[in-house]
């Protein structure tokens, strides 16, 4: 993704696997994205697992590894007989065990994000996250849907196709 490690190419299966009555977009991903210089990185994405987001890291190096998880990591176990309002994005009931979230926005990093992004108009500085690394994820994720759509490895740079949106290359 960055001129240090870039993408070598990419693998992905895409599902609608329990959205289907809703939309025919992509409900269950595995992705696969092998870097030039060896490292393999694996993102499982879902909006079909039941019970609110899942949002967790797992890195492992060759002197360390380290776990995150943003939402549960931040939020309070409860336990609800009945149930009550709000737990977390996508968190279908609040009966039983759920991990409600404090300051939602704030742990998600809106506030901080939005800040740095005046910061950088106001003083003319250049993002931490800048265009390059933006279309350098959008071409990993083409590449990902058009993996999806022929069961195949896509190699980067990926040749250049005209669709009107990512998921046309795997529908």
């Amino acid at each position: 993704m960055n001129k240090n490690c870039p993408v070598k190419s990419v693998y992905a299966d895409m599902k609608t696997v329990f959205h289907n009555e809703i939309t025919d977009c992509d409900d269950n991903t595995i992705t696969i994205v092998e870097f030039e210089n060896g490292v393999t990185g694996l993102a499982e994405d879902s909006w079909a697992k039941p019970g609110g987001m899942d949002d967790r890291i797992e890195v492992y190096g060759n002197k360390g590894v380290t776990y995150a998880d943003l939402f549960r990591g931040n939020s309070a176990l409860t336990y609800s007989k009945d149930g009550y309002g709000y737990a977390a994005e996508k968190a279908g009931s609040t009966q039983g065990w759920t991990f409600t979230i404090f300051e939602e926005a704030f742990n998600q990093g809106y506030p901080q994000e939005l800040s740095h992004f005046i910061d950088c108009v106001r003083n003319d500085k250049e993002p931490v996250i800048t265009g390059r690394d933006g279309r350098a994820v959008l071409e990993i994720i083409y590449a990902a849907y058009e993996s999806a759509g022929t069961g195949k490895k896509v190699t980067l740079p990926m040749e250049k196709k005209t669709v009107p949106y990512p998921m046309a290359l795997w529908k």
